[in-house]
């Protein structure tokens, strides 16, 4: 080895020493910026409300929600609707007594159901798969201001027999599967929209 090759080493982890140091200040400077801080945190913020000064969180705000769920077009949902409706109020008051309504969820639900196998030689499905489709407005109790619009989507899968018990229950399981889903993508992106206001 010559002594120039050594030097050429040395001039190389120099400059990977340099070039780590200033990767290492543009990361610090890139995060800076960052605001990152918990969703359900205990922090509160302050908004002035008819003159008055409050304190609320996100959690508070999602209590605050009254839910209203109905099928597009009267497709016999009324079950899944009110499956829904349940799992949407449990996410958004944690299983706990909601607050005074201060803003208003309204939910459209549509199912579509398409048949993803068919039996061998009998030509019958052997299976299914359910989407449930939700288009949801939050607005302001009091004035009806719309404040924010989404949609959701989610689907299960169920096995076809020949037995109509069978089918029943697994239709419905893949209902509530699909719309525990939905209920819980909803109460993300409301929570979402509340801790971007803060």
């Amino acid at each position: 080895m010559s002594l120039f090759d050594r030097k050429a080493k040395t001039a190389f982890a120099n400059r990977r020493a340099v070039l780590g140091g200033v990767a290492l200040i543009a990361s610090s400077l890139v995060l800076a910026g960052c605001q990152v801080r918990p969703l359900y945190g205990v922090k509160t913020v302050t908004f002035s409300q008819d003159g008055q000064e409050i304190e609320t969180s996100v959690q508070q705000q999602l209590a605050a929600i009254d839910v209203t769920v109905a099928d597009i077009g009267g497709n016999g949902l009324a079950r899944v609707n009110q499956y829904l409706r349940n799992e949407l109020l449990f996410n958004l008051r944690r299983g706990g007594d909601g607050l005074p309504s201060q803003y208003t969820l309204k939910v459209l639900v549509n199912k579509v159901e398409s048949e993803v196998g068919v039996e061998e030689l009998a030509d019958v499905p052997s299976a299914y798969n359910l989407t449930l489709n939700a288009s949801f407005v939050l607005s302001e109790a009091v004035s009806d201001k719309t404040l924010y619009t989404g949609r959701s989507f989610a689907s299960a899968s169920y096995d076809f027999s020949s037995q109509r018990f069978a089918n029943l229950r697994a239709e419905r399981n893949a209902e509530d599967r699909a719309a525990k889903v939905v209920a819980a993508d909803i109460q993300a992106r409301l929570a979402g929209y509340f801790a971007g206001k803060i």
